[in-house]
């Protein structure tokens, strides 16, 4: 079991050391380097299995996170064009597109897991709102099940 904790630990650091130079590409400080790399080791397994476990129990979250990637990914790709290096693109001039700035990126990926998960309560509420008695007990009737005790 120890070998399987080292080689799970070893593959975390070498993760994190894998991270770095993107990071510098935010930023220059080795403080906030160092750090946000230390945090992710701390956090990251523990927030994959909250959201392993979330997934199961909320629909919509799923779609959120893709969400979340894919608005990642156009960010990445616009900020690459405001910063352009590449001599056969625009003549190595930045091509002047929209740069999407850290408060922007806060709120959508804040208000698309609020709405992943709104809308998976939601659901969840509707398919289990239905009460009915049966033999003196209350017991909780999915919306199927209800129209079909209805058809009978």
């Amino acid at each position: 079991m120890l070998i399987v904790f080292l080689a799970i630990g070893s593959t975390d650091l070498l993760f994190a050391l894998d991270s770095i130079p993107a990071i510098f590409g935010i930023t220059e400080s080795p403080f906030i380097v160092f750090t946000a790399n230390i945090f992710a080791l701390m956090g990251l397994r523990q927030l994959y299995f909250l959201l392993g476990g979330l997934i199961d129990k909320l629909e919509y979250l799923k779609y959120g996170i893709a969400f979340i990637l894919a608005f990642i990914g156009v960010k990445l790709v616009l900020h690459a064009l405001h910063e352009n290096d590449l001599p056969f693109l625009n003549g190595g001039e930045p091509v002047p597109v929209w740069d999407i700035d850290t408060i922007t990126s806060l709120v959508v990926i804040v208000l698309s897991m609020t709405v992943a998960t709104l809308a998976s309560l939601a659901k969840m509420r509707r398919e289990h709102r239905h009460i009915e008695l049966h033999d003196g007990h209350p017991e909780v009737v999915s919306d199927d099940a209800r129209a079909a005790s209805e058809e009978k």
